[in-house]
């Protein structure tokens, strides 16, 4: 399946524990570059979510951001210290009555006192929470593919059909040819009966002549190099190989071929059509650089 380097999937879920939400996006890149958010408690995490992306993504700039947020009150423990409350205790009382002052000590009043009451949450099970996450993660993950996969089938439809335009450009070309001879011959024999100023013509000199420019000017071996290399993207597109670097190098060939079809052929008409196969071949190669 085409895949374009660009995709967004989010998913999230209430779970017992906790609420988790998962967002992936990516954009081009030449490589697999992955950009991740995720909650310092659970940086361990970092390699299994790295690992379960690379199964799905070949390449592209890859930004994660990954959410937990613990339900209030879950797995929080309250302690008191008894042993630095009888300790405030002891100073208090002494110290009220050293000074003479009311012992009006309560409850609350002591529990406010610095370090005597803390919260922390327990420890939590990293495998547990994993658990959690990987569902979560995977259908953020599916929803991306599916995304790319949408534009992908756009890219390789619209670059298929910019391949036919391109052979279409490559049988005017070949139609062209043969008039391009002709126009070759007319003149030049012109320009010799002119220097021959009434003298017979040498029907087999002219004749010499326009067969070593035809070879000069032959482009058979580039047009068919042409429509061959639209013809192995345009199979890659249809199977659904998704290589944008393969692809990438097809386009470079079919610049070549163009480059050397307009050095061969210096005709007006050829390198205006010329001029519209390479403006084509850069859309397609712009397209391409959006396939993974």
């Amino acid at each position: 399946m085409i895949r374009s380097m660009t995709g967004y999937g989010r998913a999230q879920c209430a779970c017992e524990k906790r609420d988790i939400t998962v967002e992936i996006k990516a954009v081009n890149h030449r490589y697999f570059e992955l950009n991740s958010r995720i909650p310092r408690a659970y940086l361990s995490l970092e390699d299994p979510i790295r690992a379960e992306l690379r199964k799905a993504i070949v390449r592209g700039k890859v930004d994660l951001n990954l959410s937990v947020s613990r339900k209030e009150g879950d797995d929080t423990n309250v302690t008191v210290d008894r042993a630095l409350l009888e300790q405030y205790l002891k100073e208090l009382r002494s110290a009220a009555e050293e000074y003479g002052l009311r012992d009006d000590l309560t409850a609350s009043t002591l529990l406010r006192l610095p370090s005597v009451v803390s919260s922390e949450s327990s420890e939590e099970d990293l495998s547990e929470i994993w658990e959690e996450i990987l569902p979560v993660l995977r259908q953020a993950l599916d929803s991306f593919v599916a995304q790319r996969e949408e534009e992908g089938k756009r890219l390789a439809d619209d670059i298929i059909a910019k391949c036919g335009e391109l052979n279409s450009f490559a049988d005017r070309v070949e139609e062209h040819l043969p008039s391009l001879m002709q126009a070759y011959e007319t003149r030049l024999r012109t320009r010799i009966e002119e220097l021959l100023d009434g003298r017979p013509v040498e029907e087999g000199r002219i004749l010499t002549e326009v067969a070593i420019m035809s070879d000069k000017t032959a482009v058979d071996e580039e047009l068919v190099r042409l429509r061959s290399h639209t013809s192995a993207l345009k199979d890659m597109l249809e199977k659904g190989i998704s290589n944008g670097k393969k692809m990438d190098f097809i386009v470079q060939e079919l610049n070549r071929e163009v480059n050397t079809l307009t050095s061969k052929i210096g005709d007006l008409d050829v390198t205006r059509i010329a001029i519209e196969m390479k403006s084509l071949i850069e859309k397609i190669r712009e397209q391409i650089q959006n396939i993974e």
